[in-house]
């Protein structure tokens, strides 16, 4: 009887263990098949990946940076046309 149910156990353990691994290979499966109509959906919707957005976003800052410069020196020579204009001759 002790043979017997010895037998049973392992039956049952390696039932298990083979459930537990088709369980997983089922579940990667499906984590691949959910991936993969994710990046078609984002795809679909023209979303920007991280490093473009980070690449315009750069360029903007460098282009605010630029205007700002430009405008001072906009101000600068204003200034100095003021200056030349309204002196007497």
């Amino acid at each position: 009887m002790a043979q017997s149910s010895n037998r049973i156990l392992e039956e049952f353990s390696r039932l298990f263990t083979d459930a537990a691994g088709a369980a997983t290979g089922a579940r990667r499966e499906v984590e691949a098949i959910m991936r993969a109509q994710a990046d078609k959906f984002l795809k679909d919707m023209d979303v920007v990946t991280r490093e473009e957005f980070e690449a315009v976003r750069e360029m903007a800052i460098e282009a605010r940076n630029e205007n700002e410069r430009l405008a001072e020196r906009i101000d600068e020579l204003e200034a100095r046309l003021v200056k030349q204009t309204s002196r007497p001759d």
